[in-house]
């Protein structure tokens, strides 16, 4: 498929998303509906929603707890510096004076050759000291580049890096976020992944660093576990592997040929994950290293994140409704998408009708069986995806899945407000910024102190 096709298709759907959303709301509603009707369409769902259980739980087994691919220690052998690929690390950042300094100085000392990889970080135009944070930097790490976009910039996260990409010359482009954090052997671990030439792009596990803050955190944190358990099972059965933002790496030449990223939605990282499947191309998730990123810390924050997380998740969906209903990501991948579409969107818009219809028909609803089906295979998904991100026993498991699965509950309002919303307001690329914290007062911005106030002394 051309990328020609895919921008036209996404002009369509970016114009009519309001009316793609009202369509699909009608035939959730009308589906649900016919049900109560027809008997047998209970048993339908039922039966998909089984076959991809049956299919996820025999998919092939997963290698030893710990265990992830990596090129030799810096202790080891030495690496060939001129067989290796040159990655460019990006991060966009607005107001993150608290933070940059950490990621910097975390991607600068990577345990990877200093001539194979350049930190790119790109100045959104931030309003606190971000600019002389970084300028301070620059003194100290020779590999750290930046860009500063102006005021009347546009695009976002997008855009920042769609106006960097050009200067990076890297062959595979890693994307972070200002708070992110990555073990020492990152890139190393990576190389062999993408030897595969199938392979577009890859997602690290992220990992909720400040998890035992409180119970907000501890649910992020149990969240991304399951995440990214669900998404290994479903890429071993043939399906879709998803990029998160924080922590992921793209192929240059897979960038290229999906045009980069697009600047006419909210969730980057979902958008192009659809396109990089529909341009045949495959997404692989580690569990280690992992990438750590502050998680959120108040109800109100958190319904903020996950509000753009949902619109831009649906939204994906309804941009390239043509390219995915013409089977152009082959069956198994179509099939796994139509039933993640189902699970994580539809079914829950679809108990509104379903209450309903078990009103004006006098009987029970239907749908409450395939919703306990489903939430006790997300528990199972999400004890496993506990065990194996954190390496614990089960009981630890069990007992951390059941405040995560009640924590999970936040995405039913989130979900039925969200496709609601989308039905009456037109969308406004409108990002609420995520407010990062750090771990307190760098060394930097202690320098950048000692400098002010020698300035003012002089």
């Amino acid at each position: 498929m051309h990328e020609m096709d895919l921008r036209n298709s996404l002009q369509t759907g970016g114009d009519r998303r309001r009316l793609k959303t009202i369509m699909a709301l009608a035939i959730v509603y009308g589906f649900t509906f016919g049900m109560h009707l027809v008997p047998w369409g209970q048993w339908l769902l039922l039966g998909l929603f089984s076959i991809q259980a049956l299919r996820l739980i025999f998919a092939p087994p997963l290698p030893p707890l710990g265990i992830s691919q990596s090129l030799p220690a810096s202790s080891a052998k030495p690496l060939e510096s001129e067989t290796l690929p040159f990655f460019s690390l990006i991060a966009s950042a607005k107001n993150e004076e608290a933070v940059i300094a950490n990621l910097v100085q975390n991607l600068c000392q990577l345990d990877y050759p200093s001539d194979r990889f350049e930190v790119w970080i790109v100045d959104d135009n931030s309003s606190d000291r971000t600019a002389d944070v970084l300028e301070l930097l620059k003194t100290k790490f020779p590999q750290l580049k930046t860009l500063r976009r102006g005021a009347g910039a546009q695009g976002g996260k997008s855009g920042a890096l769609n106006q960097v990409l050009p200067r990076t010359q890297g062959d595979i482009i890693g994307v972070f976020d200002a708070d992110a954090q990555v073990t020492h052997d990152v890139l190393r671990s990576l190389v062999p992944v993408f030897q595969q030439p199938k392979i577009g792009a890859v997602q690290l596990r992220k990992a909720i660093a400040n998890a035992n803050e409180n119970a907000w955190t501890a649910g992020q944190s149990a969240e991304m576990a399951l995440d990214l358990c669900l998404q290994d099972l479903r890429i071993r059965v043939g399906g879709t592997g998803e990029l998160r933002g924080n922590g992921q790496f793209v192929k240059r030449q897979a960038l290229d040929s999906c045009g980069g990223w697009n600047e006419q939605t909210i969730t980057d990282d979902l958008d192009l994950t659809i396109r990089l499947h529909l341009h045949q191309w495959d997404i692989a998730c580690l569990y280690n290293p992992a990438v750590q990123e502050e998680g959120v810390v108040t109800l109100k924050q958190l319904w903020h994140q996950r509000n753009r997380w949902a619109e831009g998740g649906f939204q994906r969906y309804l941009d390239y409704t043509i390219p995915l209903l013409s089977n152009r990501m082959g069956f198994l991948k179509s099939f796994d998408a139509f039933l993640f579409v189902i699970n994580q969107y539809l079914l829950t818009i679809a108990f509104i009708p379903d209450t309903l219809a078990a009103i004006a028909f006098h009987h029970a609803p239907l749908l409450p069986p395939i919703a306990i089906f489903s939430l006790s295979l997300t528990s199972v998904t999400m004890a496993f995806g506990l065990r194996r991100s954190y390496q614990m026993p089960w009981r630890s498991a069990i007992w951390r899945t059941i405040p995560g699965m009640i924590y999970m509950l936040h995405w039913i309002p989130v979900i039925a407000c969200v496709t609601l919303r989308m039905c009456v307001v037109p969308k406004r690329l409108k990002w609420v910024k995520t407010q990062h914290q750090g771990a307190g007062k760098t060394s930097i911005l202690e320098d950048l102190e000692d400098i002010e106030l020698q300035e003012i002394g002089g």
